[in-house]
């Protein structure tokens, strides 16, 4: 054996060990995260602003740099609008599920499912409480159906990508219940209702809000809005139901975009908690009426008997 020396690195000429992935320990690699500076194979390493991150790094990074959100809080997204397909699909499956209990893609009011859920103020304040909601999905007919389905995959994707998923489920259902509660409270005992216009026009509310915080121009929504209400007066259409949801969907939105940063969720539940208490103190209110006014139950005695 040679007493020569050996310099302390290894013998001249010698190669260190390679290094391992630190996610790959079967992958040798000689590049490094500029970041953590671990060893990390070309699957693992994301471009950077300053030479390549590990998945690891960007990750963490990604948790601590703030995502820029909407005037309602929402955080800014190009997905899916999940929620606005979800009801359109709800609302056609109802039709069609009506459509084949009636036999009639036009008649379809006949069928059991349409009676059974559509809002007759008189039953309705009579315990059967599902049909404010559940008349929300049914339609007379399919000219009915296609016009509010047309107009909520207009307005409900951009409506749903402002307010964020939960928020626009929140404006949907309420401006649906405020369509409901309006007919309910304040029009005859004998009107059958049905229909998702409720909901749009609430949806439309809160779009020309958005629009209007936003500095865009509201003409058109302004136009179409009226020629609908316009158009109310000329047909079997509830004016009163459209009005309600159109003024519940636009105040909620407003109260959401105008919600302080500091306690934003805070405010915007408020505002939610605050439009169920006005429209369920409407429903029963009008139900304590009907149940207590002679001349009405004779009214519905006469005339209010469902088909």
């Amino acid at each position: 054996m040679s007493d020569a020396l050996v310099p302390p690195d290894g013998p001249v000429g010698a190669q260190p060990e390679t290094p391992v992935c630190a996610r790959h320990s079967d992958r040798p690699t000689r590049l490094r995260c500029t970041r953590c500076d671990r060893p990390a194979c070309p699957d693992c390493l994301r471009d950077a602003s300053v030479g390549m991150q590990c998945v690891d790094c960007v990750n963490e990074g990604a948790r601590t740099v703030r995502r820029p959100r909407t005037l309602a809080g929402a955080q800014v997204s190009n997905g899916r609008p999940i929620i606005t397909q979800v009801m359109i699909a709800l609302n056609v499956l109802a039709y069609v599920v009506t459509v084949v209990q009636s036999g009639s893609p036009m008649n379809n009011s006949r069928s059991e499912l349409f009676q059974a859920t559509s809002l007759y103020p008189d039953v309705t304040a009579g315990g059967e409480w599902w049909r404010i909601v559940t008349s929300g999905f049914m339609h007379f007919g399919l000219i009915h159906l296609a016009l509010n389905m047309a107009a909520l995959f207009v307005v409900g994707p951009v409506v749903e990508q402002e307010l964020g998923r939960l928020r626009y489920s929140a404006v949907y259902f309420l401006s649906l219940l405020g369509g409901s509660a309006a007919a309910f409270y304040f029009g005859t005992v004998c009107q059958q209702l049905a229909g998702a216009s409720g909901a749009v026009f609430g949806l439309m509310g809160a779009l020309l809000i958005v629009f209007k915080r936003q500095k865009r121009d509201i003409s058109t929504i302004v136009v179409v809005v009226g020629i609908n209400l316009v158009s109310n007066l000329f047909t079997n259409a509830s004016l009163l139901g459209h009005l309600g949801g159109f003024v519940v969907g636009g105040l909620l939105t407003l109260a959401m975009v105008r919600a302080p940063q500091k306690n934003r969720d805070l405010y915007q539940i408020a505002a939610v908690v605050a439009a169920v208490v006005l429209l369920g103190g409407m429903f029963l209110l009008r139900a304590t009426e009907l149940d207590t006014d002679a001349e009405v139950l004779l009214e519905i005695a006469r005339t209010c008997t469902p088909n």
